[in-house]
């Protein structure tokens, strides 16, 4: 069958697992949506907000602006608004060396799994 996205295959998370692994500092959440977005709906506590446009040169290990936070062993969790963007991101993570990368969807998924919202 025909699949949108070609790439690594990425594991999906369930949301409560994520917010549960966030919460307790053993994996890194990560926001690629853009900065309209994030204003409008708030973002995820405690999510790093790394838009697509440039999540390569920030997660990239060879690149000179990588985040340091960010090592190709610590698990990492994405989200966008429904799931799309956030597939795309854990592909391009994966493709760079990234060993656990998942999707948890949107950032209504977190909502509803009991994460916590910031709006600064």
């Amino acid at each position: 069958m025909f699949s949108m996205f070609s790439g690594p295959r990425v594991a999906v998370l369930d949301a409560a697992e994520a917010v549960q692994k966030v919460a307790a500092g053993e994996m890194t959440l990560i926001d690629v949506r853009d900065a309209a977005e994030l204003r409008a709906t708030g973002h995820a506590a405690g999510a790093l907000h790394i838009p697509l446009p440039v999540l390569q040169m920030k997660v990239d290990p060879r690149s000179p602006e990588h985040l340091p936070e960010l090592t190709l062993d610590r698990p990492i969790a994405l989200y966008c608004a429904s799931g799309g963007r956030s597939q795309m991101a854990a592909q391009m993570m994966m493709q760079m060396g990234y060993e656990q990368v998942y999707n948890i969807g949107g950032l209504h998924h977190w909502q509803v799994a009991g994460g916590a919202l910031s709006h600064a």
